[in-house]
């Protein structure tokens, strides 16, 4: 049976290098499918609990959802200001009221980029500390550093090195 992968980038960005990076990653695994998501489509009001009084929205239902699909996830979170997105931050923050455990025991391959020399470092510290908390089984993470200088749209990862890296960890995942 062909197994899945529920890849997105923790942007809302249009052109979010941290949504290349889980596409390209996701598509390394063998003998699976891979569906991407996009954080633009889980767009809900900021969190709060006057707004939680009326319900929750159908999206963070959804993106639920999507996670109960997979047999392991592919996250490449940016990083603002050293922390999530907002985008981000607020999917997680309704997902969690309806259920604490948002990442359901899925694998979890977590991943971080940023044009910078640090790749996401801080945002990587505070998902791995975050996740497993909110149920990710963490399997592998992975910092990938001055992503505009390391990464070409048609190659992928250009330094030998950091593709070595990543793809040791890829293999390393049994799901």
């Amino acid at each position: 049976m062909t197994k899945k992968i529920i890849a997105f980038g923790g942007s809302s960005s249009k052109n979010s290098i941290n949504k290349k990076f889980a596409t390209y990653t996701a598509n390394l695994f063998q003998n699976t499918t891979a569906e991407i998501i996009d954080l633009n489509d889980f767009e809900m009001p900021l969190y709060s609990v006057d707004i939680e009084e009326n319900g929750f929205p159908e999206e963070a239902q959804n993106f639920l959802d999507k996670i109960n699909e997979a047999d392991l996830l592919v996250v490449s979170l940016a990083e603002h200001n050293g922390a999530y997105t907002v985008a981000f931050k607020n999917i997680l923050d309704w997902c969690s009221r309806i259920d604490g455990k948002v990442f359901q025991n899925k694998k979890m391959l977590l991943m971080a980029t940023s044009p910078g020399a640090r790749g996401g470092g801080f945002v990587l510290d505070m998902a791995k500390t975050r996740f497993p908390i909110h149920k990710a089984d963490l399997v592998g993470t992975f910092s990938f550093p001055s992503f505009y200088d390391n990464f070409d749209d048609k190659k992928g990862i250009t330094d030998e090195t950091l593709k070595n890296d990543l793809l040791k960890i890829v293999k390393s995942i049994n799901f």
